[in-house]
């Protein structure tokens, strides 16, 4: 004989359809919350967050910054100053008196070591070089060459094992074989939104890294400031890059 139940459909009947009246709310409002929840904290993609960050450089009209260059074993430590939309200068304590400076057509490298000028006209996009992709032209260019992804994610990590700063790292993928560096590495402060470390990896595997720390923005640095007077003992050496194009 099988099992039978009988149930008392006046008050176990009642109590049962309220419980699943309040189970069927019970989802309800966790599917609701469930699916309201990515709508409230947006997921910021690598790609979208280089875009904030190359508009926070769009909107900077000049910064001043110490720069440190490693290269292998070659250390070049210094102070950068930017003037949008390209005037770029930099003055080098190691080495001593060496000083790059870019006033939108002409390169110039000064070093004292050999008293030479290397003196480069430059035309359309040529040549960008690591400090110069901190400017929103140069941002621009590495959204347009390189393929952007979080490093370890979307989260704030250490900038290194000596320097807890919080950072969010990016790792930028070179999207043809013709540009310079195969990848790209930046340090970004996520509330700020200034580069703090650009790792750029040459396709002969040699690591250029720039470190980026004191920032001050918009001082109204003048544009004298980007006109350099090399001394005049100093051998010039025109176009030592590639020939011009003019």
């Amino acid at each position: 004989m099988g099992l039978r139940f009988s149930f008392d459909t006046g008050t176990i009947g009642k109590r049962g359809f309220m419980q699943k009246r309040c189970g069927f709310a019970l989802m309800i409002a966790f599917s609701v919350s469930f699916l309201m929840a990515p709508a409230a904290q947006e997921i910021v993609t690598a790609d979208k967050f280089l875009a904030q960050v190359g508009e926070v450089y769009n909107s900077i009209k000049d910064y001043q910054a110490r720069l440190r260059i490693t290269s292998g074993r070659n250390d070049m430590e210094g102070t950068i100053i930017y003037r949008a939309p390209n005037l770029i200068r930099m003055d080098f304590s190691v080495p001593q008196e060496q000083v790059i400076v870019y006033n939108g057509e002409v390169l110039m490298v000064y070093l004292p070591e050999y008293r030479a000028i290397l003196r480069q006209e430059v035309g359309g996009e040529s040549k960008s070089t690591g400090a110069t992709f901190a400017s929103s032209q140069g941002l621009v260019l590495l959204r347009r060459n390189y393929l952007p992804a979080y490093q370890t994610g979307p989260d704030p990590v250490p900038l290194d094992d000596k320097n807890p700063t919080p950072v969010v790292k990016l790792v930028l993928t070179r999207r043809n074989v013709s540009e310079g560096f195969r990848e790209i590495r930046l340090s970004i402060e996520p509330q700020s939104k200034l580069i703090y470390r650009i790792e750029a990896r040459t396709v002969a595997e040699e690591l250029i890294v720039f470190n980026f720390s004191n920032i001050v923005l918009n001082q109204g640095i003048p544009e004298g400031r980007f006109a350099y007077d090399a001394p005049a003992s100093a051998n010039v050496y025109n176009n030592f890059l590639f020939k011009s194009s003019n």
